[in-house]
């Protein structure tokens, strides 16, 4: 069996990171929009779903809306790439 050389994963360390807001108020209500918008997308695919008007499965988002804002503003566009497979309403609208 081939194997191959072991990488050192780099870490950072707290003392490194930024301890003030990067955020403008500006995007604290872009993230605010978006979160609102999943959960009322959320709410009526759930609706829906409910009277039979949706097939399938379907799996909602609620609760969890700010992790799709918060990954979708953390990833560099054109670079990052991601992939959903399960509850995924919430990285397409955000």
């Amino acid at each position: 069996m081939a194997k191959a050389p072991a990488k050192s994963a780099q870490t950072t360390t707290p003392d490194k990171l930024p301890n003030t807001p990067t955020a403008s108020k500006e995007d604290l209500l872009r993230f605010y929009r978006e979160m609102v918008l999943i959960r009322r997308f959320e709410e009526r695919a759930g609706q829906l779903y409910g009277m039979g008007l949706i097939g399938g499965f379907c799996h909602l988002y609620i609760g969890q809306e700010a992790v799709a804002v918060g990954v979708q503003e953390s990833v560099k566009q054109g670079h990052d790439k991601i992939i959903t497979g399960y509850r995924d309403h919430g990285h397409m609208l955000a």
